[in-house]
């Protein structure tokens, strides 16, 4: 399914500015309200942890599109999807009520793209 592939990349694609950012690079006013421009060592950590649930919405997603098939993820992925959907949906209007303008213009349609995909995704499988 194409919304699983499309919103699989645009989730990569977050979860690798994530990395960045855990990583201590400066690119801060991308995300968390775009604050810093380099994270502090908590906010860091907390990018981390969000990496691990990110890459586990990608494998949700493409095992709801019917992409991959892990028995294991199979049950819950539909509702994965849906939780992700939802979330990254609050996400958007967050995004646009950041301070940071780099954080509105890049991450609030990445989140918005990414949300009509889960969403998509989880009402055809």
């Amino acid at each position: 399914m194409i919304t699983a592939w499309i919103g699989s990349i645009t989730f990569l694609a977050i979860a690798i500015l994530y990395v960045l950012l855990a990583l201590g690079l400066p690119y801060g006013e991308f995300a968390m309200g775009g604050k810093y421009k380099v994270l502090p060592k908590q906010m860091r950590i907390a990018c981390a942890i969000s990496v691990l649930i990110q890459l586990a919405a990608i494998l949700f997603i493409l095992q709801a599109g019917h992409v991959i098939s892990i028995d294991l993820i199979a049950p819950i992925a539909r509702g994965a999807c849906y939780f992700f959907a939802f979330y990254l949906f609050l996400n958007t209007v967050m995004n646009l009520f950041s301070k940071s303008n780099k954080e509105k213009l890049v991450m609030t349609p990445l989140s918005l793209i990414t949300a009509i995909c889960f969403l998509m995704t989880a009402l055809n499988s």
